[in-house]
């Protein structure tokens, strides 16, 4: 399989994006580099707007834009535009329903060596609990550009979420992307992994590896809707008797409690298992060693799924 970077993507797509549509704005904090951004502020120079670094500035700017009749893409690291310009995402973007699509790339610990202060892993906690912001977890380029594509036609605001790391490309051009959707990627009932993002591309592997080991079938779900979330595509999963979140994240307020909650509200008997980051700062490394010390690479996801096989 090839393999694409996200950020690349989405930024570059801005451009593909401002030709079919001149309602397509984008306001960044002095990132247009890191955020990939530089072809749409070449080609549209009078739609892309620098707020310099001023995460609330910038979004309380691309609020007033949507409020103009503009569909607003304001790109930022995502730590900083979830956290920094928190209040102005839920008071001015939130609250009035604005078509403003907040893009934040760094996602969890994808910004490997620039450490904590550039990590973002309370984000989906933080962001699916603001009232009416549809959350997404892109996890290969196609996808991203459908979803994208999605965001012209939208109403409200979005939150989308993006490693830098390098990912498979999983999907053809004809993936459906929609709020509350999700792709089973791999059938199977002998346990399932939900997953988002980075994380996808190492379930994947990791149940064809379980697959060859044991001949246990193991599902895939991409849960690329973080908010509103597939609750059947969970409900299902969960019947397979196995289920092991992966994410990118803090093991708490993230996709695995997101599950969590609708397997207890269920009623649902499930050996269960999240992976994630753990509750506690750790120190800064590259991306993929982090992977692997937190579990959810390939390997990781392998021995989480079959220790539930283990328990009695």
């Amino acid at each position: 399989m090839s393999k694409s970077l996200l950020r690349n993507v989405i930024g570059e797509y801005m451009t593909d994006l401002g030709e079919k549509s001149d309602k397509v704005v984008i306001v960044n904090a002095d990132l247009a580099g890191t955020c990939r951004n530089r072809g749409f502020v070449d080609r549209f120079p009078g739609r892309a707007f620098n707020t310099g670094i001023a995460e609330q500035n910038m979004v309380s700017f691309a609020a007033g834009l949507a409020c103009e009749g503009f569909i607003s893409y304001a790109f930022s690291m995502a730590p900083f535009l979830t956290m920094r310009a928190c209040e102005q995402c839920r008071t001015d973007v939130a609250y009035g329903n604005r078509n403003v699509r907040l893009i934040g790339v760094y996602a969890g610990v994808s910004g490997g060596i620039s450490g904590a202060t550039h990590w973002a892993v309370e984000d989906i906690g933080i962001m699916t609990s603001i009232p009416g912001i549809a959350v997404f977890e892109v996890s290969d380029a196609n996808q991203a550009k459908r979803l994208l594509d999605y965001s012209l036609t939208c109403n409200g605001p979005m939150y989308i979420r993006s490693s830098i790391e390098p990912v498979e490309d999983i999907y053809d051009e004809s993936i459906d992307v929609i709020p509350g959707g999700s792709v089973t990627v791999r059938e199977g009932n002998n346990g399932a992994v939900l997953c988002s993002g980075v994380t996808v591309q190492y379930a994947l592997e990791a149940s064809k590896i379980i697959e060859a080991r044991t001949g246990k079938k193991i599902r895939v779900v991409d849960l690329y809707s973080i908010k509103p979330i597939d609750r059947k595509a969970v409900i299902d999963a969960a019947k397979t008797g196995r289920v092991v979140v992966a994410q990118d994240h803090n093991v708490c307020g993230g996709l695995g409690s997101i599950v969590s909650t609708i397997i207890a509200e269920e009623g649902l008997s499930v050996r269960f298992k999240v992976l994630g980051i753990p509750d506690k700062f750790v120190a800064m490394a590259h991306a993929p060693y982090l992977y692997s010390r937190f579990g959810i690479d390939c390997n990781g996801i392998v021995e989480a799924v079959c220790g539930l096989f283990e328990r009695n």
